[in-house]
Protein backbone atom coordinates (compact mmCIF):
# COMPACT_ATOMS: atom_id res chain seq x y z
CA UNK A 1 0.00 0.00 0.00
CA UNK A 2 1.26 3.20 -0.39
CA UNK A 3 2.38 5.32 2.80
CA UNK A 4 0.05 8.22 4.48
CA UNK A 5 -3.40 7.06 2.32
CA UNK A 6 -6.68 5.60 4.12
CA UNK A 7 -7.64 2.42 2.80
CA UNK A 8 -10.63 3.70 1.77
CA UNK A 9 -9.54 6.65 0.19
CA UNK A 10 -7.14 4.20 -1.87
CA UNK A 11 -9.80 2.13 -3.11
CA UNK A 12 -12.24 5.37 -3.72
CA UNK A 13 -9.21 6.79 -6.17
CA UNK A 14 -9.12 2.89 -7.76
CA UNK A 15 -12.68 2.76 -8.13
CA UNK A 16 -12.41 6.32 -9.88
CA UNK A 17 -9.99 4.94 -11.94
CA UNK A 18 -12.12 1.72 -12.76
CA UNK A 19 -9.46 -0.72 -11.39
CA UNK A 20 -11.41 -3.41 -9.18
CA UNK A 21 -9.89 -5.55 -6.94
CA UNK A 22 -11.06 -8.81 -5.40
CA UNK A 23 -9.71 -11.60 -2.47
CA UNK A 24 -9.84 -14.84 -3.92
CA UNK A 25 -9.71 -17.73 -0.98
CA UNK A 26 -7.17 -20.91 -1.71
CA UNK A 27 -5.26 -23.53 -0.03
CA UNK A 28 -2.60 -23.94 -2.73
CA UNK A 29 -1.83 -22.37 -5.65
CA UNK A 30 0.67 -24.60 -8.27
CA UNK A 31 2.51 -23.05 -11.27
CA UNK A 32 3.32 -26.05 -13.31
CA UNK A 33 6.44 -25.45 -15.29
CA UNK A 34 8.45 -27.41 -17.25
CA UNK A 35 11.01 -28.74 -15.55
CA UNK A 36 9.78 -27.71 -11.99
CA UNK A 37 6.89 -27.04 -10.43
CA UNK A 38 6.12 -24.23 -8.03
CA UNK A 39 3.50 -24.81 -4.86
CA UNK A 40 2.40 -21.68 -2.81
CA UNK A 41 1.21 -22.91 0.40
CA UNK A 42 -1.51 -20.63 2.43
CA UNK A 43 -1.81 -18.09 -0.15
CA UNK A 44 -3.02 -15.11 -0.12
CA UNK A 45 -4.44 -13.87 -3.76
CA UNK A 46 -5.62 -10.62 -5.26
CA UNK A 47 -6.99 -10.57 -8.42
CA UNK A 48 -6.59 -7.15 -10.37
CA UNK A 49 -9.10 -6.25 -12.70
CA UNK A 50 -7.92 -2.88 -15.05
CA UNK A 51 -8.98 -1.85 -18.78
CA UNK A 52 -10.12 -5.51 -20.02
CA UNK A 53 -6.85 -7.14 -18.45
CA UNK A 54 -6.90 -9.06 -15.18
CA UNK A 55 -3.87 -10.24 -13.24
CA UNK A 56 -3.58 -11.80 -9.36
CA UNK A 57 -1.27 -10.78 -6.65
CA UNK A 58 0.27 -13.82 -5.13
CA UNK A 59 1.77 -13.99 -1.62
CA UNK A 60 2.49 -17.20 0.40
CA UNK A 61 4.94 -20.14 1.76
CA UNK A 62 7.05 -21.04 -1.69
CA UNK A 63 8.63 -24.62 -2.17
CA UNK A 64 10.12 -25.53 -5.64
CA UNK A 65 8.83 -29.65 -6.69
CA UNK A 66 11.28 -31.10 -9.39
CA UNK A 67 9.96 -33.05 -11.93
CA UNK A 68 11.11 -36.81 -12.50
CA UNK A 69 10.74 -37.65 -16.24
CA UNK A 70 8.21 -40.36 -16.76
CA UNK A 71 9.79 -43.34 -18.68
CA UNK A 72 7.11 -45.57 -20.40
CA UNK A 73 8.73 -49.07 -20.42
CA UNK A 74 6.83 -51.69 -22.30
CA UNK A 75 6.11 -55.50 -21.59
CA UNK A 76 8.19 -56.40 -25.09
CA UNK A 77 11.15 -53.91 -23.89
CA UNK A 78 11.55 -55.56 -20.43
CA UNK A 79 10.85 -58.89 -22.31
CA UNK A 80 13.67 -58.26 -24.83
CA UNK A 81 16.23 -56.99 -21.96
CA UNK A 82 15.55 -60.16 -20.23
CA UNK A 83 16.66 -62.50 -23.28
CA UNK A 84 19.42 -60.80 -23.98
CA UNK A 85 20.76 -60.32 -20.26
CA UNK A 86 19.84 -63.79 -19.68
CA UNK A 87 18.13 -62.47 -16.58
CA UNK A 88 15.06 -63.69 -15.22
CA UNK A 89 14.02 -61.44 -12.47
CA UNK A 90 11.63 -58.98 -14.34
CA UNK A 91 11.33 -56.47 -11.60
CA UNK A 92 15.15 -56.12 -11.64
CA UNK A 93 15.12 -55.66 -15.85
CA UNK A 94 12.42 -53.11 -15.15
CA UNK A 95 14.73 -51.55 -12.40
CA UNK A 96 17.53 -51.62 -15.06
CA UNK A 97 15.16 -49.85 -17.44
CA UNK A 98 14.07 -47.00 -15.50
CA UNK A 99 17.52 -46.62 -14.08
CA UNK A 100 18.87 -46.55 -18.22
CA UNK A 101 16.17 -43.97 -19.09
CA UNK A 102 14.49 -46.71 -21.19
CA UNK A 103 17.48 -47.37 -23.39
CA UNK A 104 17.20 -51.19 -24.01
CA UNK A 105 21.14 -51.17 -24.57
CA UNK A 106 22.27 -49.87 -21.97
CA UNK A 107 19.64 -51.64 -19.40
CA UNK A 108 21.12 -55.25 -20.96
CA UNK A 109 24.88 -53.73 -20.36
CA UNK A 110 23.94 -52.71 -16.65
CA UNK A 111 22.46 -56.54 -15.91
CA UNK A 112 25.50 -57.97 -17.64
CA UNK A 113 27.75 -56.14 -15.09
Amino acid sequence: MMPNIDPRQLKRMMDSMGIKSTEIEAERVVIQGKDRDIVIENPQITAIDAQGSRSFQISGTVREVGKAAAVEISEDDVKIVSEQSGVNDLGLVRKALEESGGDIAGAIIRLKQ
